[in-house]
């Protein structure tokens, strides 16, 4: 695109100024309508059509996991946190990364009244990246850093199994490692790294990460390798942040409609022209509608209400776009 017009467009809010700002309906033109389109269709129609993911079991108290992400330093008043048995924060509790900072965060979440209490670090918490793991346990207890950690959990690469009222167990995993985005950014690695190949422990049901797997609320910045090994694993949730933007929650049933989604959304997005070329993108596009409606028939006509038996990923960040404010409700989750 010549520098002149892409400038106006710009200033005219007709492109997004960076990858992590939501696309726009011109931008999404210029790129790849077909997937566009397809990721629409697949998001809002085919997904919802096909109900809930899962259901609590029968007969058993929900547990209910409270999801934040990307404070970045910031505050949200205890109205609006809402009560559970888990509070989940997937890193970036702070701007500049201090321990100071760090401590300020931690003293804030350890005066929530849920049960456990979960943190893992972010690209923004550079501190954390330093002290590496440790087990924190009970309100009281000196955790990292040789200071009170008011009864929150820090996963750095730890697994985790808590128990709640009534006897039902979880098991939780998190680690805080994030794409390489530039220097000045804490708990990085290179693409080619394959760093979450086998990390994840296969009993995990909860997985908490700082960074999205690719193609889920993601704005497509999210990692390759953590996707593959969501597959292996399939946890019922992973809860997620880092893409503000990206705010929501999407289920996954890790089927072929999935399957085929993921593979038109990792294909070059090289125009709407090479967009009407015949061939695999076309495919793969029939793919994604022929297995959905498959999926949403099969369901309805011949299974019922409540035999779905997949898993739920949460973006949970707070923040609102890089406006500096609070902006995005807390997600609820009950398993």
């Amino acid at each position: 695109m010549y520098p002149h017009l892409k400038s106006l467009l710009l200033a005219l809010h007709l492109l997004p100024t960076s990858p992590w700002e939501p696309p726009t309906l011109l931008s999404s033109l210029l790129t790849s309508p077909l997937q566009s389109l397809i990721s629409l269709l697949y998001t809002r129609l085919l997904l919802p059509l096909r109900g809930h993911p899962f259901h609590p079991p029968p007969g058993r108290r929900p547990i209910r996991i409270v999801c934040l992400s990307d404070t970045h330093g910031l505050t949200l008043p205890r109205e609006k946190v809402p009560e559970g048995d888990v509070l989940v924060h997937c890193g970036d509790l702070t701007v500049d990364g201090g321990e100071e900072e760090v401590r300020s965060q931690v003293e804030w979440l350890g005066g929530f009244g849920h049960r456990w209490k979960v943190v893992v670090g972010g690209n923004h918490d550079g501190w954390l990246e330093t002290v590496g793991d440790g087990m924190v346990g009970e309100k009281g207890e000196m955790g990292i850093g040789g200071w009170d950690w008011k009864g929150v959990e820090y996963l750095g690469g730890r697994a985790l199994e808590i128990e709640v009222e009534g006897g039902r167990r979880l098991n939780l995993y998190g680690w805080g490692g994030v794409p390489w985005i530039g220097e000045g950014h804490a708990m990085q690695y290179k693409p080619e790294e394959q760093a979450w190949k086998g990390r994840v422990p296969e009993e995990t049901d909860v997985l908490i990460t700082h960074t999205p797997p690719r193609h889920h609320l993601d704005l497509s910045l999210g990692c390759p390798s953590l996707l593959d090994e969501v597959w292996r694993v399939k946890p019922r949730l992973h809860v997620f942040g880092h893409v503000h933007h990206g705010h929501g929650r999407e289920a996954v049933y890790y089927d072929e409609c999935q399957r085929a989604y993921e593979a038109l959304m990792s294909m070059p997005a090289r125009g709407p022209l090479y967009d009407l070329l015949p061939g695999v993108r076309w495919v793969a596009a029939f793919n994604v509608l022929r297995y959905g409606v498959g999926s949403i028939l099969w369901k309805w006509l011949m299974l019922g209400p409540g035999t779905n038996n997949g898993g739920l990923m949460v973006n949970a960040s707070v923040m609102y776009g890089n406006t500096g404010v609070l902006g995005n409700p807390v997600t609820v989750v009950d398993l």
